[in-house]
């Protein structure tokens, strides 16, 4: 009887110093290195094919400032649709984007204009100066760190449970940050300064919900300091990697079409 009430009491303490252990997978995420953590980053942004997602555009630039409800679908690599809605959902405007061509349909003025992207036909659109491919990364609340696969970091310094990750870009004199929090494995901000230390673009990233694994923030802020142009995302609704929406803009009949030429 007492070896029976040994064996019961050793194997209750080895059961609860087991439990008390982390797990393998979990145990290397926290200690893992900056360049892994980089590389983990990088490959949840890419098990994102499609995105769709709904809520609240805002828009603060010195050409424009508004606030709408939205509506977008992505899909990776190469298109973009997404549609504007004012009061008690009334179509405002709606556009359809590739790194090729785009089309864009006033719906009040009932015009549609054709023609190729370009960076003043992407500013016109989306009131930040983004190319295609940060547009898109923005709206999924990702960043691209392909650049930074090859590479190791300059530095790294520990803030509480975050760590923030610095690369510096001789080439171009800027040096980018990004500060991560370590348990979650999500980025929480994203900063790229000249060499003055000038802001050059600033993003913010927020309140995440767990799709297939991957992290995805419901609350995006895209800064563009010198420019004075902010875009702010607040997501009610996210779909990824779901059955893709129709990637097609439906043009009224009597509406004009105007094919955009740059001068």
């Amino acid at each position: 009887m007492n070896k029976l009430k040994l064996l019961i009491i050793l194997a209750v303490i080895a059961t609860t110093i087991s439990s008390c252990i982390p797990s393998k997978p979990v145990e290397e995420e926290l200690n893992a290195s900056p360049e892994r953590i980089i590389k983990k980053l990088e490959a949840n942004r890419r098990k994102v094919k499609t995105f769709y997602g709904t809520g609240i555009l805002n828009i603060d630039s010195p050409e424009f400032s508004g606030k709408a409800n939205f509506e977008v679908n992505l899909k990776k690599p190469d298109s973009i649709k997404i549609a504007v809605f004012g009061p008690f959902g009334i179509d405002i405007a709606q556009a359809m984007v590739t790194g090729k061509d785009f089309i864009f349909h006033d719906v009040l003025q009932n015009k549609v204009y054709k023609g190729k992207s370009n960076a003043p036909v992407l500013k016109k659109i989306f009131r930040i100066d983004l190319s295609f491919d940060e547009i898109v990364d923005a709206f999924a609340g990702s960043v691209n760190l392909t650049d930074q696969l090859s590479g190791e970091p300059d530095n790294f310094t520990s803030q509480g449970d975050d760590i923030k990750i610095n690369y510096y870009d001789s080439k171009y004199s800027k040096n980018t940050s990004y500060l991560i929090a370590r348990d979650e494995l999500t980025l929480k901000r994203y900063l790229v300064s000249n060499s003055d230390g000038q802001t050059m673009i600033e993003g913010s990233y927020s309140e995440f919900r767990n799709f297939e694994e991957v992290p995805v923030p419901y609350r995006i802020s895209v800064k563009n300091p010198d420019l004075k142009q902010n875009i702010e995302i607040e997501y009610r609704n996210i779909e990824i990697n779901k059955t893709s929406k129709l990637f097609k803009i439906k043009i009224p009949e009597d509406a004009e079409v105007i094919e955009w030429r740059q001068e």
